[in-house]
C-alpha cells in the first residue's frame, strides 16, 4: 500500500492549540458560535431604570440622540479567587478586565490540554485592555484612591500594565509578559508579537489577546454625525445603510505554537497562522483617527508575501468592518489595491465582520 505523502509545513507557521473568550450573549466559544450561526445580534436594548441606575442623568436620557443599547458580558462580578488565591478583598479590588483576561488565559491552556505548573517548556503572554472604567467609576466611589499604603496595591490591581506579569505570576508562565496597546488593533498586535517571540525562540508557547470590560456596562451613548457611533446602535459594516459601529465588551484569547511542534506532540490544531506583519500609516492620511488606502495595502501585502499566500486562494477576509462611510471604503479599496497586485481574478473573496 501506497504511503501518503507527507504535507510540507513552512517554519513559520503557527498553530493555535487553544482558545478561550467572553462575549455579549455568550459565556464562551461554543455559545458564540452558536449565534454567529443563528445570525444573532448580541445588542441589548436599554430600559430607562437601567441607564439611570448606571448614572446616566436624565437630561442625556431625553435627548433624542442618546442611543440605549448596550453589548454587555454577563456576570463581569463574579470571580473564582480562591482558585487563583486571592482574598475577597484583593479580587474586589482588581479590575475585571484583569480577573476576566484571567480566567479565560487558564481556559485557553486548558483546553489544549497543558498544565502550567508540569509543562516543561516556557509560555509567553501577550495582551492589551481597554480604559480603566473599573477603577474611575467603582473604586474611587469608595474613597480607595488616596496616597496612602494601599496606593501601591490598588495601582497594581488596576493599571493595564500589570495585566501581562498578573497573568504569567497566577499561571507560572515563564516566558515573555508583555502587555500592549495599539487601540483597536492590540489583540491582533498581540498574535503578531507572540508569532515573532514563537519564531525567535523566545518561548515554546504563547498567549496572546485583549480584553475590553466598560464599567458600569449599561450605558448607551450619544450619536454625533460624522463620529465613528452609529445612529442607531446597529453596525451595518460595508452596507448602504450604515452610519458607523457600536463598541461592545468582550474578552478573547489564544493559545498559540509552532505548527510543527503542535503537530510533532499532537496537539489539536483548530486554525494556521501562516503569515502576518504589522506597520502603521503615518501622516499620508484624512486626519489622525482615519485610515490610509495605502499604509493598508502595504501591511496586506506584506502578511501575504510572509505566509507565501496566493491571493487566488484566499475566500474570506475577516475585516476591520467599523461600518462607517470613511472606513469602510478605504479598506475595501486597500484590500482590492493589494489582492489586484497579483491576480485580475473578481468576486473570489468573500469579506465579513464580527
Amino acid at each position: 500500500m501506497n504511503q501518503p505523502e507527507e504535507q510540507e509545513y513552512n517554519d513559520n507557521e503557527i498553530a493555535i492549540i487553544g482558545m478561550s473568550g467572553r462575549f455579549p450573549g455568550a459565556r464562551n466559544l461554543e455559545q458564540f458560535w452558536e449565534n454567529l450561526k443563528n445570525g444573532v445580534e448580541s445588542i441589548s436594548l436599554l430600559s430607562d431604570k437601567q441607564l439611570t441606575k448606571s448614572g446616566v442623568p436624565s437630561e442625556i436620557l431625553n435627548n433624542p440622540n442618546y442611543v440605549k443599547v448596550g453589548a454587555t458580558v454577563s456576570d463581569i462580578e463574579m470571580f473564582d479567587a480562591n482558585f487563583f488565591n486571592y482574598s475577597p478583598r484583593e479580587a474586589e479590588e482588581i479590575d475585571p478586565q484583569q480577573r476576566l483576561f484571567l480566567e479565560c488565559a487558564w481556559e485557553a491552556i486548558e483546553s489544549s490540554g497543558y498544565n502550567p505548573e508540569n509543562y516543561e517548556g516556557s509560555i509567553g503572554v501577550y495582551t492589551g485592555a481597554g480604559v480603566l472604567t473599573y477603577l474611575m467609576y467603582n473604586l474611587a466611589d469608595k474613597d480607595f484612591i488616596v496616597l496612602d499604603s494601599r496606593y501601591f496595591a490598588q495601582m497594581v490591581a488596576n493599571d493595564k500594565d500589570y495585566l501581562a506579569t498578573r497573568t504569567a505570576y497566577k499561571l507560572n508562565l515563564t516566558g515573555p509578559a508583555i502587555t500592549i496597546q495599539t487601540a483597536c488593533s492590540t489583540s491582533l498586535v498581540a498574535v503578531h508579537l507572540a508569532c515573532q517571540s514563537l519564531l525567535n525562540g523566545e518561548c515554546d508557547m504563547a498567549l496572546a489577546g485583549g480584553v475590553s470590560i466598560q464599567v458600569p456596562q449599561n450605558v448607551g451613548y450619544l450619536y454625533q454625525e460624522g463620529m465613528v457611533g452609529s445612529d442607531d446602535g446597529h453596525c451595518r459594516a460595508f452596507d448602504a445603510k450604515s452610519s458607523g459601529t457600536f463598541l461592545a465588551n468582550g474578552v478573547g484569547v489564544v493559545l498559540l505554537k509552532p505548527l510543527q511542534d503542535a503537530i510533532a506532540d499532537g496537539d489539536i490544531i483548530h486554525a494556521v497562522i501562516k503569515g502576518s506583519a504589522i506597520n502603521n500609516d503615518g501622516s499620508l492620511k484624512l486626519g489622525y483617527t482615519a485610515p490610509s488606502v495605502n499604509g493598508q495595502s502595504a501591511v496586506i501585502s506584506e502578511a501575504q508575501a510572509v505566509g507565501n499566500v496566493n491571493p487566488e486562494t484566499i475566500t474570506y477576509i475577516e475585516a476591520h468592518g467599523t461600518g462607517t462611510k470613511l472606513g469602510d471604503p478605504i479598506e475595501i479599496e486597500a484590500l482590492s489595491k493589494a489582492f489586484s497586485e497579483h491576480t485580475d481574478k473578481k468576486q473570489f473573496c468573500a469579506i465579513g465582520s464580527l
